[in-house]
């Protein structure tokens, strides 16, 4: 039966209890509004674990104040249903129990977070670090799983952990994609039909320039070229950035002769989307 924590008091006596019975404790940080991504960090984190804590919090240090927090998906009682059986654990904290009053310690984050979502979202990588520390403070997890569609994201919680000697293993699982490979996303519900057909065209860029350095291109000026040519074909109302980076620093690179990163960050209709890709010399296009 899976147990729900609100409160900082509850979850301590929880993670204390199964530390008292040797348990390896794996940790899984959500927002809420879990989909089959998400479900697949459960899995792996079931995998490699006997007690599974899913977090569930709306953070809303990590939202500028244009951004969508007030409307993000919140469905807590259809999440907990959800991970019935599935994870020992549910903490669903409150923000006053996040960011109890006179709140004001922060986490600076590491370098790695210094581009892409950090200058398209200034304060973002603050809010994820911060609040991420915190978690682990409370669940004091021996792995935590983060998934790869958050590509940055992952880079910077990796680093932080390395940074601050945190004895805590991050595992990064696979990006998962629906039928028409869209990148699996709780946003993806505020798009309208018309709009999820534009949305697609995040992925068709990002295979398309797969299948060219397959081909043998590897000049990554002409890749992203032809990468921002796809999401303008499909009319995708703005673009924050197409990159071909080097995937643990995340600085650009100049030739795919070594596996690269390829990142998109754009906007469909009022939804901002991200989608990430790895781009691999070596390996056959798909």
């Amino acid at each position: 039966m899976t147990s729900l924590a609100r409160t900082e008091q509850e979850v301590r006596s929880a993670i204390r209890e199964a530390r008292g019975a040797h348990r390896r404790i794996g940790l899984v940080p959500t927002m809420g509004a879990l989909h089959a991504g998400h479900l697949s960090l459960v899995e792996a984190a079931r995998a490699h674990c006997d007690y599974v804590v899913v977090s569930i919090f709306v953070n809303p240090t990590q939202f500028g104040p244009h951004e969508d927090f007030d409307r993000y998906p919140r469905q807590l009682e259809e999440d907990c249903q959800c991970l019935e059986g599935r994870a020992e654990l549910v903490f669903a904290p409150t923000v006053e129990v996040m960011y109890p009053p006179g709140f004001s310690t922060f986490v600076e984050p590491p370098q790695v977070a210094r581009r892409w979502e950090g200058e398209c979202r200034p304060g973002h990588f603050r809010g994820v670090t911060t609040v991420v520390l915190k978690l682990f403070a409370l669940v004091q997890p021996d792995v935590a799983f983060f998934g790869e569609k958050d590509y940055q994201q992952l880079q910077v919680i990796r680093r932080m952990v390395v940074d601050l000697n945190f004895p805590i293993d991050i595992i990064g699982c696979p990006l998962i994609r629906d039928d028409d490979g869209v990148a699996l996303s709780s946003r993806n519900q505020h798009l309208s039909g018309e709009e999820r057909e534009r949305a697609r065209a995040l992925s068709a860029a990002l295979f398309a320039a797969r299948r060219a350095v397959a081909q043998g291109e590897r000049n990554v000026e002409r890749l992203v070229t032809q990468m921002m040519g796809v999401l303008r074909a499909a009319r995708v109302d703005r673009i924050d950035y197409v990159a071909i980076v080097d995937p643990e620093s995340l600085e650009p690179v100049e030739q795919v002769d070594r596996p690269s990163q390829a990142l998109i960050a754009a906007h469909v209709g009022s939804t901002r989307l991200i989608d990430n890709l790895r781009l691999d010399p070596c390996a056959s296009g798909s």
